[in-house]
């Protein structure tokens, strides 16, 4: 397995990545307009002609412990005896998303199927509904969803072709690989447990039969002036039944007239939900512990992929590339750790290791051929 990475930017182009034209993958994240026009696409095609290219918007692009921004990122990846597949699509405003990702996965399924990559658009797809049709391919998959900095404007993804909205894009990995996967959260629940009596979809208009954003607001108390963007410090825990799995959902916008609280993923109607709050240190700390979890066997070259919410970033503010170098320091030098900061984080859950949609986390993949 060998690695390598390139890097655009306004004032110098693409520089490194020359030394892997034979790259069999190409994982690319940019957090810059270049990276939605057809010549960006053309740029990689030349320098990479045998690759599948996948890659999407960032909010945020990482290298390390490094975080870059108004940059194109990309890692080229070269295996000694794994193979790639890639499958792509857009997806209709009013299509079954959960059915077209199960077709999606259908036809990457074979008995050497070790992971899959999901990439997709972070304001226009369902991603519950993705990540429950995703749950089709037979192993673990992670991703993320495409961002767009702190503009929610539009998000891009590529496919083997130029960027495009309302795409999903997802990389299959064959063959002798080991595959590791941990996602870290790091929030701590408080409050009492409460139901959510009336919700739609990402939206959430009571609880416990109250107003939903009064509730909010009360427990915030004096930061309640400022939602939504206090909200970040105080995503909600959710409990779905029946799976009984819980998952952390961000506050992104609130309706002052419907009293209603927009999520960055589905609330069904029913769960139980409870306020979650944290500090700084306990983050990176969270971290720290966790990414034990995702260090390679061998001391041998591996790929680690960080697909990390946007949310933290804003928490953790000038601190935030602490928990990047905490994660770094578990892995080690021998590992290339590379991703982005997205709108959502696509990642196994509970004993079964089923995909599932989080937000304010960090999950981790480690590749070592």
């Amino acid at each position: 397995m060998k690695l390598s990475t390139l890097r655009w930017t306004p004032g110098s182009g693409w520089v490194g990545g020359r030394d892997l034209p034979e790259a069999q993958l190409l994982l690319v994240f940019g957090e810059h307009a270049h990276f939605q026009g057809a010549e960006c696409f053309r740029e990689l095609r030349s320098l990479f002609p045998k690759a599948h290219i996948a890659g999407c918007s960032s909010s945020g692009n990482l290298l390390g412990s490094q975080i870059t921004d108004g940059d194109v990122l990309a890692t080229a990846i070269r295996f000694d005896q794994a193979t790639v597949r890639l499958v792509g699509a857009q997806i209709a405003a009013d299509e079954d998303v959960a059915s077209r990702a199960r077709a999606l996965a259908e036809q990457l399924k074979a008995p050497d199927l070790r992971h899959v990559i999901a990439l997709c658009d972070g304001l226009n797809v369902n991603a519950t509904q993705l990540a429950e049709g995703l749950n089709a391919c037979g192993v673990t998959v992670t991703g993320g969803l495409a961002g767009d900095a702190d503009r929610f404007q539009a998000t891009w993804v590529m496919s083997d072709g130029p960027a495009r909205q309302n795409q999903v894009v997802l990389v299959g990995l064959y063959g002798p690989l080991r595959v590791k996967n941990v996602f870290c959260t790091g929030w701590t629940e408080f409050g009492a447990e409460r139901v959510v009596t009336r919700a739609q979809g990402k939206v959430v208009y009571e609880i416990d039969g109250q107003p939903a954003l009064s509730l909010y607001k009360k427990y915030l108390g004096d930061l309640a002036s400022s939602l939504p963007a206090s909200g970040m410090r105080f995503p909600l825990s959710i409990t779905a039944k029946p799976s009984g799995h819980t998952l952390t959902r961000t506050l992104l916008a609130v309706d002052e007239k419907a009293q209603s609280l927009t999520f960055a993923g589905e609330v069904p109607q029913g769960s139980t939900c409870r306020l979650m709050r944290t500090n700084l240190d306990h983050l990176i700390e969270t971290v720290d512990q966790t990414s034990v979890g995702v260090v390679p066997d061998r001391p041998d070259p591996a790929l680690c992929l960080v697909f990390t919410c946007l949310g933290r970033r804003i928490v953790l503010g000038q601190m935030v590339d602490e928990e990047l170098e905490a994660a770094q320091r578990r892995l080690g030098e021998h590992v290339l750790m590379t991703g982005f900061y997205s709108y959502g984080e696509l990642g196994p859950l509970g004993q079964a290791q089923m995909c599932d949609l989080h937000n304010q986390t960090m999950c981790m993949t480690t590749v070592q051929e």
